[in-house]
């Protein structure tokens, strides 16, 4: 069985996105107002441009550099609540701010997938950036592997778990190259219960190896496959600027667990602007569960 969704992440108390458009978007973290380049925003913002100057922080683009253009009075970090979680905004370099608000549905799926299995659950999270999902798994009672190419957003997601109470959690860090990680674990026998993972369209691992997801994507789905569980639980995939359908993730889903008794959930992740509750585009998903 498949589904077609768009999941959408609404305004909440620490978060809005409150306008977008002509490539932009404007957003609250917390009582911080950001605004930086989104190219998914193809239409007009709605809001007066005297608005988005009053940001409290712009991400400037030109030919010679990027960079943030902030007040004054705006730390370069500073924390917040979502979806149930303590996160750690920053503003860095490459205009990201560490964490994903369009993620905060998959996050809620994960914590209930994993609470109404009523059993013990091991969670591979690869590609794991700053630990939104890494963090949803360890509170709703799982045992995760954490695994990012990047040490400065390994450090990231440690200090998330730290302000969300969970760094007592059994959480696993590790600082590897995804496929490198995959293999050694088939070597060692290993098998997860459920599998993340939001591999980029380019990147590098934590020796500098390169990634292409043309080329590197299916051989790693192959090797995720020999270290499921036999009684797996969930499976989820999510991609950003790939340029792919989510169609195409849901199909190689399929083809991994036809042996298996389970629903495919796929689609868009967005995120609702809190006036016009116009959707802004943020990626696609594509997610196997257990029905066993």
């Amino acid at each position: 069985m498949q589904n077609l969704s768009i999941l959408k992440t609404t305004a909440s108390k620490n978060y809005e996105l409150l306008d977008s458009g002509d490539g932009h978007k404007l957003e609250r973290y917390g009582s911080v107002v950001v605004a930086r380049p989104d190219p998914q925003a193809l239409w007009r913002k709605n809001l007066s441009v005297d608005i988005w100057k009053k940001a409290d922080a712009i991400f400037e683009t030109s030919k010679e550099k990027t960079k943030w253009n902030k007040k004054d009075n705006i730390p370069e970090k500073w924390n917040i609540e979502l979806g149930g979680l303590k996160l750690r905004v920053g503003l860095s370099a490459f205009k990201h701010t560490g964490i994903f608000p369009e993620q905060v549905p998959n996050w809620q799926w994960i914590g209930d997938t994993i609470s109404k299995s009523n059993r013990k659950i091991s969670v591979l999270n690869l590609f794991g950036y700053t630990g939104g999902a890494t963090l949803a798994s360890a509170k709703a009672g799982a045992e995760v592997c954490h695994v990012d190419g990047s040490k400065s957003a390994l450090a990231w997601a440690r200090d998330n778990a730290e302000l969300s109470g969970l760094s007592d959690k059994p959480i696993r860090w590790i600082l590897d190259d995804a496929r490198t990680f995959v293999l050694r674990e088939i070597k060692r026998g290993k098998k997860y219960d459920g599998i993340i993972m939001d591999p980029p369209s380019f990147g590098h691992g934590a020796k500098k190896e390169l990634w292409k997801i043309e080329e590197d994507f299916l051989p790693l789905l192959e090797s995720c496959k020999k270290i499921i569980s036999t009684e797996p639980l969930f499976f989820l995939i999510n991609g950003y600027a790939s340029g792919y359908s989510p169609v195409a993730y849901s199909n190689n889903l399929k083809a991994m667990f036809e042996d298996k008794k389970g629903e495919i959930e796929t689609g868009e992740l967005t995120i609702e602007e809190s006036k016009t509750g116009r959707l802004l585009p943020a990626g696609i998903f594509a997610r196997w569960k257990s029905l066993r």
